[in-house]
């Protein structure tokens, strides 16, 4: 989180496929040597490399795809990237269960990711392209200073809104991963002739993770794009509407999960996959209403904002919230809690999630109020940036060009 508007500011003007592959080498062997730590602090520290690492990569990789492609193009080769976001949560959930169960040891999911990782790497060096940026719309806007990158990036209330409402994105999504499968367990654990194991659980839950990502996120880039042809503000509706959709199938799978087997999976299902519909259309909107040369500093700004005030702290907040409430529903202080308790306190503490989704919903419709604005003003500054280019001697403010928004 903190390292991600440094690479951002890299990004946006050195070598984006040696920070990449650098960030992803970093990535994979932290994951690996912290497998093998013992002692919290030590662990601790190497689990916070590996996050530097990811830092480089997702702050950088969707710039470049922004450069290779345009328009719908651009839209669904963000959808297949993303998809890649809730397929390896599952995928997660899958490997730290299986593998753990047949060795043993759950520190051997830690030792398998890094494989992939040197894969990812050699792909990097010797496959990936690394275009000119902004290629793909013909732009020549130049880089201007860190400084005014962000004072353009804060005076831009489409960037702006979106970002606040992806953050509540963040914010649902991290709470709902580290306690969703715990309060479904809790849930489950309380009618009688259950037999779920909390490991069984995790694994549905995993799958449910990645088949709704694999559903919705194409799902998602499929409406924007059909949608955005007819109306320039489909996408922050669009975003909205999925938000105001999973915020009560959320609500009803936390409310059924003590009374019934498989309802809540398949509502957590639902949720998910009206959650998923955001990721590419919110990745899309922040790059089409920011100028090339600044985009890498937006995505490293927007990954600042959505993980400090988002999944950064939320799995924490619902733990706390969650510990407030056995207290208060505990008969008497001293008594331990039972697994009534348990599950109640934890199920209150989640309905935050509901409330959350709600709020990111309201600010994703206030952005459609701004979107085809701040997106023309985008297209107008490579218009005359291009103008400037080709005809030297109609030179017009280059000030108003490089300010951008």
């Amino acid at each position: 989180m903190l390292f991600a508007p440094i690479f951002g500011y890299l990004g946006d003007r050195y070598s984006r496929r040696v920070i990449m592959a650098s960030g992803v080498a970093l990535w994979s062997l932290t994951t690996f040597f912290g497998s093998f730590l013992h002692d919290y602090e030590s662990f601790a520290f190497f689990r916070g490399l590996v996050g530097i690492g990811e830092a480089s990569y997702s702050t950088i990789a969707p710039t470049i795809i922004s450069d290779l492609f345009v328009g719908d193009v651009r839209s669904k080769m963000l959808a297949f990237f993303y998809f890649a976001i809730p397929v390896g949560s599952g995928l997660g959930y899958i490997v730290g269960s299986v593998v753990g169960a047949a060795l043993g040891n759950w520190r051997y999911g830690l030792r398998v990711t890094p494989f992939f990782g040197a894969i990812a790497v050699a792909l990097i060096i010797w496959v990936m392209e690394d275009p000119e940026r902004g290629a793909s719309e013909e732009s020549h806007i130049k880089p201007t200073s860190y400084k005014d990158d962000l004072r353009a990036l804060i005076k831009n209330p489409s960037f702006m809104l979106s970002t606040i409402a992806f953050t509540c994105v963040a914010f649902v999504t991290g709470a709902l991963t580290w306690w969703g499968p715990q309060v479904i367990y809790l849930g489950l654990g309380l009618q009688p002739g259950n037999e779920f194991s909390f490991e069984r659980v995790s694994l549905t839950f995993g799958a449910i993770t990645m088949v709704s990502g694999m559903l919705g996120v194409p799902l998602g880039a499929w409406l924007g794009a059909g949608l955005q042809k007819r109306w320039g503000r489909a996408h922050p509706l669009l975003c909205g509407a999925g938000l105001l959709l999973s915020a009560p199938a959320v609500a009803l799978a936390l409310l059924l999960t003590e009374g019934y087997m498989y309802a809540p999976f398949a509502l957590i299902f639902i949720g998910e996959l009206a959650i998923n519909i955001n990721w590419a259309i919110v990745a899309d909107m922040s790059l089409y209403v920011v100028i090339p040369p600044r985009r890498s500093t937006a995505e490293a700004f927007q990954i600042l904002i959505s993980h400090m005030f988002g999944d950064a702290g939320s799995p924490y907040l619902v733990g706390v919230i969650s510990e407030s409430l056995k207290s208060y529903l505990m008969p008497s202080p001293d008594d331990l809690p039972s697994k009534t308790v348990e599950f109640r306190a934890l199920q209150y503490a989640l309905f935050i999630t509901c409330f959350v989704e709600v709020l990111g919903g309201i600010f994703f419709l206030i952005t459609s109020a701004y979107i085809v604005r701040d997106k023309l003003k985008v297209d107008r500054a490579i218009a005359e940036a291009e103008a400037q280019h080709t005809e030297p001697s109609h030179a017009s403010a280059h000030e108003d060009i490089v300010a951008g928004e």
